[in-house]
């Protein structure tokens, strides 16, 4: 278990990172007329990170879930793939990467590094994220409930992301 809590203090780490790096992008957006969208989805998103980083290890405590190296070696790997995945990404966007949706007007759409194959590969990143890191320590409650969640979150903000970005039309009553 202390393991797990390292590596559980390690993600913090890294999202704490991920925050001073949006916090920097979104102050030298706004300062270019940068307009952020979907602010209401973003507390929720907030939330669910929140709960899955204090949810897994509670589980793992709680209800004495073993770690299965079977299991966790890989899931471990899937982890750090995702972490790589997603600094690629920040790496990629530059001081276009936030954690909001911050739309610069007159900046292109980023289509290099793994934007060349993928429209959002960071979420592709926070979708393995979100299932491995539970599933590390076979904390598969926390590993299905954020699971679920995210896929409704991220329904809901990849529309506003590809609506903020003009890839999706809309007509003038507001219909796609």
């Amino acid at each position: 278990m202390s393991a797990y809590l390292v590596l559980i203090g390690l993600v913090v780490l890294e999202r704490l990172a991920e925050l001073v790096v949006a916090r920097r992008n979104l102050a030298w957006a706004r300062s270019r007329g940068g307009v952020e969208h979907g602010r209401r989805h973003f507390a929720w998103i907030v939330l669910a990170h929140i709960a899955l980083l204090a949810a897994a290890p509670a589980e793992v405590w709680l209800l004495g879930r073993p770690f299965i190296p079977l299991l966790g070696w890989p899931m471990l790997a899937a982890v750090l793939l995702a972490q790589g995945l997603r600094w690629w990404c920040i790496g990629t966007l530059g001081r276009q990467w936030n954690t909001r949706v911050v739309v610069v007007p007159g900046l292109p759409l980023v289509s290099s590094g793994p934007y060349r194959w993928l429209r959002h590969p960071n979420y592709v990143a926070v979708v393995a994220e979100g299932l491995a890191l539970p599933l590390v320590h076979t904390a598969w409650l926390t590993a299905l409930a954020f699971t679920a969640a995210n896929a409704v979150l991220l329904t809901v903000r990849i529309r506003v992301e590809n609506a903020a970005l003009g890839l999706i039309r809309r007509d003038p009553a507001g219909k796609r």
